[in-house]
């Protein structure tokens, strides 16, 4: 080798335990991805840094005069041979964490672990016997003629580790199938680079590269997928949140309707025809995904505050601005705050409750307020109150808005929900 190629391999050698660090570092601070993947990288990485360590101790010490340099190749060669066939057989046990999480595929998992122990113990008994490679007195490094018997249990994993891919592919979601095709394609596409430019080493490197490409588009598969996990339990939350509507709610109204039957069957009408409005929106918000135009929400809490309003006649008081309903909102947004200011905003023995609701577009986005002359939200409430909101904020956040709360300067809570 020479004084220039032994260079170019020193430094791709070194680029690669500096990217194999940078990438332990990012699983610990980078986004989190489920676990089993996350040991998977830790230990793949780990050996892509053993790996080049020792393939820069070889080349550092080759040619350097005296028993323990001998000592300390052999050594050094040793962990490059080993290590690479340790590596595929973690991308199998990877691979079968995803596709046979019900163990079945076990005499794989004992068959590959047999080629790994099998490779182990020719590579041991080569260090004495030169089975496949010799260090001189010379301390530089001789392949010997059974020298392609080293790469057949390591070539043998990887074409196993193909084909279950590709049987498998069903169980693999698009971005993992294509993280593994990388896997596969980038260290091929090294090795023809290799062999045409001899006696530069691109293989760990390539490996290397190939981790990270794995490692983006697994931690990017996940996440995507851990978003509309907490998409659907925000949307699950808020349809059990309808379903247990307050059943005291229902009680009251309908015995309201059912004394103005007598007394003014008009309005006995009018509160059924509000009641029944707010029924249908609630229960068709069990059945709606992402959002829907605020109109149809503010229907909704107008047909409900039409109830409570008959039932607390000169108790409640509301007040409407709002010019601005061009935009979307997750369902069930407007209508649980201003319920939740009633119920802890109307008392017989307080001051009336006044309930201003507000629109307007700014530059931060469409922008609803809900200000509530009641007690305010106080630490000593119990959770309900408080669930619901973090319900709201929830799926808020999930759609790119945001919920604030805070106190009323005369007294009373003032809740802002901003949409985009």
């Amino acid at each position: 080798m020479t004084e220039s190629a032994k260079l170019l391999n020193l430094v791709i050698e070194f680029s690669g335990m500096v990217l194999s660090g940078m990438a332990i570092l990012l699983l610990f601070t980078g986004p989190r991805i489920e676990k089993r993947a996350r040991s998977h990288f830790l230990w793949y990485f780990v050996g892509c840094l053993a790996l080049a360590g020792a393939n820069i101790a070889g080349l550092l010490m080759r040619g350097l005069p005296g028993s323990g340099w001998r000592a300390a190749l052999y050594l050094s060669n040793y962990i490059e041979f080993l290590l690479p066939n340790l590596m595929a057989y973690l991308i199998t046990h990877y691979m079968l964490s995803i596709v046979d999480g019900e163990g079945r595929r076990i005499w794989l998992r004992r068959g590959m672990l047999a080629l790994v122990i099998l490779h182990a113990a020719l590579l041991t008994l080569s260090q004495f016997t030169g089975l496949y490679y010799v260090i001189g007195p010379d301390n530089l490094y001789r392949r010997q003629p059974l020298y392609p018997l080293c790469l057949l249990c390591t070539g043998l994993m990887l074409l196993i580790d193909l084909s279950l891919m590709f049987r498998c592919r069903e169980r693999f979601t698009r971005k993992e199938f294509t993280a593994f095709s990388i896997y596969f394609i980038v260290p091929t596409l090294a090795l023809v680079l290799q062999i045409q430019q001899y006696g530069v080493n691109f293989t760990i490197f390539s490996s290397i590269i190939a981790g990270l490409a794995m490692y983006v588009f697994i931690a990017n598969d996940q996440m995507e997928r851990y978003e509309r996990e907490q998409r659907e339990n925000a949307r699950q939350r808020a349809s059990i949140m309808v379903l247990q509507m307050r059943p005291h709610f229902i009680y009251n109204t309908l015995m309201s309707i059912y004394y103005l039957c007598r007394q003014d069957a008009e309005k006995a009408q009018r509160v059924t025809l509000d009641f029944t409005t707010y029924l249908r929106k609630n229960f068709t918000a069990i059945a709606k995904e992402g959002t829907i135009p605020f109109s149809e929400e503010l229907e909704h809490t107008r047909a409900y505050l039409a109830v409570e309003k008959v039932r607390f006649e000169d108790k409640l008081f509301v007040e409407f601005d709002t010019p601005h309903t061009a935009f979307r909102l997750p369902p069930l947004t407007l209508q649980p705050i201003v319920e939740n200011a009633v119920k802890h905003g109307v008392d017989p023995e307080l001051e009336p409750l006044h309930i201003s609701i507000r629109t307007q577009a700014t530059a931060q986005g469409n922008v609803v307020t809900v200000e509530d002359t009641g007690p305010g939200f106080a630490p000593t409430d119990d959770d309900t109150p408080r669930i619901a909101l973090a319900n709201i904020r929830e799926r808020l956040e999930t759609n790119g808005g945001r919920l604030t709360i805070a106190p009323r300067k005369a007294g009373g809570t003032v809740v802002t929900v901003v949409v985009p």
